[in-house]
């Protein structure tokens, strides 16, 4: 993979990380990199889940694979940060 690629998958993963969060109500207790990593892998699985539903290609933005790879996100920050606070009550 080339430096740019590793770039862009960072700032698309921040973006959609962010974005995964603000969906949730309330505080998420999970940190900046947990937030980026959930988010490029969240950013992958969706591209690939409209790929195979064919969606992925469209003319303009490609509304159903960003709200997939949010989706996605929300779910991992709501996982993660529900598997973080258990581990802190203990």
């Amino acid at each position: 993979m080339e430096i740019s690629g590793i770039f862009t998958a960072i700032i698309v993963g921040l973006i959609i990380g962010a974005l995964g969060r603000l969906v949730l109500p309330g505080k998420q207790n999970i940190g900046f990199w947990l937030t980026l990593l959930i988010g490029i892998v969240a950013a992958l699985v969706g591209t690939f889940i409209a790929a195979a539903l064919g969606v992925a290609k469209t003319s303009g933005v490609d509304w159903i694979e960003l709200i997939l790879q949010i989706a996605l996100a929300a779910g991992g920050v709501y996982l993660a940060s529900a598997a973080l606070s258990g581990r802190r009550r203990s």
